[in-house]
């Protein structure tokens, strides 16, 4: 009997536990008897054919690594019917019956276009925003948190020592929980996201209130989707003439040794993703409800409904004025 052949990708932004997840795909597949193939540079490595086999010695070591050892890319060629039918094509001459997709809502989006094309793919939830539907978590978020807790901590304590309110704008897009979970942890005085409505006229005067009664400094936990640190800056400037510093912590968000917490979450992900192939499974999002892993259908995912609500936060009676 032929064995059954897995292809694996990781596409769009990188994500801390995207090795892990990798690893368990890999070890597990081979265990259960299929050929594990990796695809470099996500869905544009499918349309060049960038096939490399994987065997157990493929995937040693990586667990502490960040990032993905397949490597990662955005393809504007694979959002068009004529690059998915290249992708086809290399996947037929490699006799490819799986492709396992990691990445986040961008990815899932892609791996939907490959099943319209007939052909069986399984996506393992990787995103530092957490913002994947269908799923409570994503990859790469708890390393991304500590990461950010970590920088935020040290911006405090220069942000002391000068009597200045602090700006940290982190990542997530148009999703606020980098910026609210980061910021609950490390005691943010205020938290911006974009689920919210900000009222900037209320903040600053909450920043003089806060003056008056002795705080000299204040950490302002930005989600960039509620716009860019240094504009805001300004607009807080102009209206208290106190002095404000920004932050933009960018990629170095993306980076790291993974958490225990993502290595652990993605090594199960991967196991489960050919748990679920073997129970004959295809076309499904591999979630984590509830502290559980489900297989999620295409059709379904948008049905669910997170646990975390952003725009359901009350954040002025979270947070210290």
């Amino acid at each position: 009997m032929k064995k059954k052949r897995i292809a694996i990708l990781t596409s769009g932004g990188d994500a801390p536990g995207m090795n892990a997840a990798i690893r368990g795909i890999t070890r597990k597949g081979l265990y259960h008897g299929f050929e594990i193939f990796g695809v470099e540079r996500g869905f544009q490595g499918l349309i060049n054919g960038d096939f490399i086999p994987m065997d157990s010695n493929s995937v040693v070591g990586i667990l502490a690594q960040g990032g993905t050892i397949l490597k990662t890319a955005r393809s504007a060629e694979f959002k068009t019917a004529a690059g998915q039918a290249v992708a086809l094509k290399r996947l037929q001459e490699q006799c490819i019956d799986i492709v396992v997709v990691i990445g986040g809502d961008g990815s899932m989006q892609g791996a939907m276009n490959l099943a319209k094309w007939d052909i069986n793919t399984v996506v393992i939830p990787a995103s530092i925003d957490n913002d994947m539907p269908g799923t409570e978590y994503s990859i790469g978020f708890d390393t991304t948190l500590n990461t950010i807790l970590e920088a935020a901590n040290k911006i405090r304590d220069t942000s002391t020592s000068h009597d200045k309110v602090a700006i940290v704008e982190v990542m997530g897009r148009n999703c606020g929980n980098l910026a609210l979970m980061s910021g609950l942890a490390c005691g943010a005085e205020t938290i911006l996201v974009p689920e919210i409505s900000n009222d900037i006229e209320q903040i600053c005067q909450e920043l003089l209130e806060s003056y008056k009664r002795g705080r000299l400094y204040r950490i302002v936990m930005l989600a960039e989707g509620v716009g860019r640190g240094h504009d805001i800056a300004v607009q807080m400037m102009e209206r208290t003439n106190l002095p404000i510093s920004v932050t933009v912590l960018g990629y170095i968000q993306r980076g790291g040794n993974p958490s225990s917490m993502d290595n652990i979450t993605a090594s199960r992900m991967g196991a489960a993703a050919i748990d679920g192939i073997m129970e004959g499974n295809t076309n499904f999002l591999v979630a984590l409800r509830q502290g559980k892993l489900v297989f999620v259908p295409y059709t379904k995912v948008k049905d669910f409904q997170p646990t975390i609500d952003n725009s359901q936060y009350d954040l002025s009676r979270i947070l210290a004025m």
